[in-house]
């Protein structure tokens, strides 16, 4: 069973900083941040990344994932690839309350040469704040998981 509390966070070299300060903003909301890595700036590989991080949110060890890159598309279209994973790469908090809202993602992906710090904490909550509505957009995830089988 998931503990609907962890949320692991992942990234590549590009994005360090950025996701250590998220980790921070959301233990101090009462989360418990499994941070993944990278923890030294030498250039590593998205793709490891981001599938690592989903596997952890797929197997049920996390409920939530939080990846970033430079631009959050690389280490996003990895996750994608792992089955049962639904990760959209947001820049502004009404996107982030979308995917979770409406598409029911599991991941937010994120580019830390795209958003500052601030902008970032206040897409995470919007992200994180926000419940599947579930209803017509049920059958609309139905369908997209379907594509996977």
């Amino acid at each position: 069973m998931t503990d609907t509390k962890r949320i692991v966070l992942s990234s590549d070299h590009a994005a360090i900083d950025l996701r250590q300060a998220i980790a921070r903003h959301i233990e101090a909301k009462g989360w418990e941040a499994v941070d993944i890595g990278p923890t030294t700036p030498e250039s590593t590989h998205y793709p490891e990344h981001g599938a690592a991080a989903a596997r952890k949110v797929a197997s049920g060890d996390c409920a939530l994932g939080i990846i970033l890159c430079g631009t959050g598309q690389g280490i996003m279209m990895a996750a994608n690839k792992v089955p049962g994973i639904r990760c959209g790469v947001c820049a502004d908090p009404f996107s982030a309350r979308m995917i979770r809202a409406h598409n029911d993602a599991q991941i937010l992906s994120l580019g830390a040469r795209i958003v500052g710090e601030g902008l970032a904490l206040e897409i995470v909550d919007a992200f994180l704040e926000t419940e599947f509505e579930g209803g017509r957009h049920g059958t609309r995830v139905d369908m997209i998981k379907a594509l996977e089988a």
